[in-house]
Formats: C-alpha cells, structure tokens, sequence
C-alpha cells in the first residue's frame, strides 16, 4: 500500500475537485448499492472514501449505518466539513485497509472505488481480501471498482493493476459469487477520459 504520507499531501495540497478521481455525484455506485436490496438501515462502508461524494449520495438516499474509511486523516476531514452537521451520523475510520482490524461480518455492503488497483504486491492483494472475508456478512455484496485493461497504467503518480471482470472476479475467488460487471467511463475534472470496471459480487460462505 502507498504511504500515508503520500496521500496527505495529496490531499492537503488539492482541492476536492482537483483531484482525477472527483466525481460529482458517484451516480453508478449508487446504483449498484441499490441493487443489492439492502435496506437503509444496512451497514455499508466506503473503503477508501475519503473526500468521495458517494457518502453524500448515500445519506441524501436514506442509508443510516455508514462507515467511510481512508489512509487520509484529511480526505476524511474534507467530507465532514461538507457535510457538516450530518457528518455526526457516519463512522469515520482512519487507516490502511490492508492493516486495520475489522469487525467481524460487520457490514452487509463493502465498497470500494479505486483503493485494491493501487495494491500492486499479490501479498497486498490476498490480504485485502481477507479482510473482506472478515468483515463482510454470508450473503452480504462486495462492489470493487477499478482501473480497466484500457485503463491508466498510474494514478497519482503510483502505479496501478488494470483488470477485466473475469481477471477482478478471480482475485477474489470461490467465495464470491459474481452477480453483474459494468463499465465507466469517467471524465476528469481535467476532460481526460479514465476507464473503469465495476464487480458487483456477492459473498456466499465464512
């Protein structure tokens, strides 16, 4: 995993929306969260969300057991001082997903948009998963968004693993199912063009 350090200062030197990642609205997150039937009252945690906009999205829709997690103590400050006094009613963890200890079947929905392309060692990769295995409910859904086989060979200067669903869906294996694969093409805040595969899985056992 990329140091801390690094992205601090990404994120103490950038606005929220001069970053490549900034979406708007996560619409297609959204969606796919829907999809799984959750009810609002399910628990569902953003790895890597940071300053992402999806917790806005989640919180305008209804969900109200929300974590967000990210390696940046200020990407997560960022999203609390937008959401002001609503920032009160999310769980805010400060951490390396591939380090911190989860709960165990914790949440029903796990949900990450770009974090597992930047784990570039297969020791980094299998420990992440474990770490889904641990936190994530028998019958709960994982949605993992990533960098595409046509996708950018870096982000922020680190570089990347590119998948295709089938390539995504085998790092995690046997005990998820895949249930839907889609694809994004996001458009910058700079107009550049970055593609995205999304796995919606769920997962069946353990």
């Amino acid at each position: 995993m990329q140091s801390k350090d690094h992205w601090e200062q990404v994120y103490t030197s950038k606005p929220e929306d001069g970053v490549s990642w900034f979406q708007e609205h996560a619409r297609q997150s959204v969606e796919l969260i829907a999809r799984t039937g959750v009810s609002k009252d399910a628990s569902v945690i953003d790895v890597g969300g940071g300053a992402s906009t999806l917790v806005d999205d989640l919180l305008a829709d209804g969900y109200r057991r929300l974590t967000v997690l990210d390696l940046s103590e200020a990407a997560l400050a960022a999203s609390r001082k937008r959401l002001g006094e609503r920032a009160s009613s999310v769980t805010w963890l400060a951490g390396d997903v591939t380090q911190h200890v989860f709960a165990r079947h914790g949440y029903e929905v796990w949900h990450d948009r770009a974090v597992f392309h930047f784990l570039t060692s297969r020791e980094e990769r299998e420990t992440y998963v474990a770490a889904v295995l641990r936190a994530v409910k028998p019958g709960g859904h994982v949605i993992v968004a990533t960098f595409a086989e046509d996708g950018p060979e870096k982000c922020s200067g680190l570089p990347v693993m590119r998948y295709s669903p089938d390539g995504l869906h085998a790092e995690f294996g046997a005990p998820f199912t895949l249930l839907q694969q889609e694809r994004e093409e996001h458009r910058t805040p700079f107009g550049t063009v970055q593609k995205f595969i999304y796995c919606l899985c769920r997962k069946e056992s353990n």
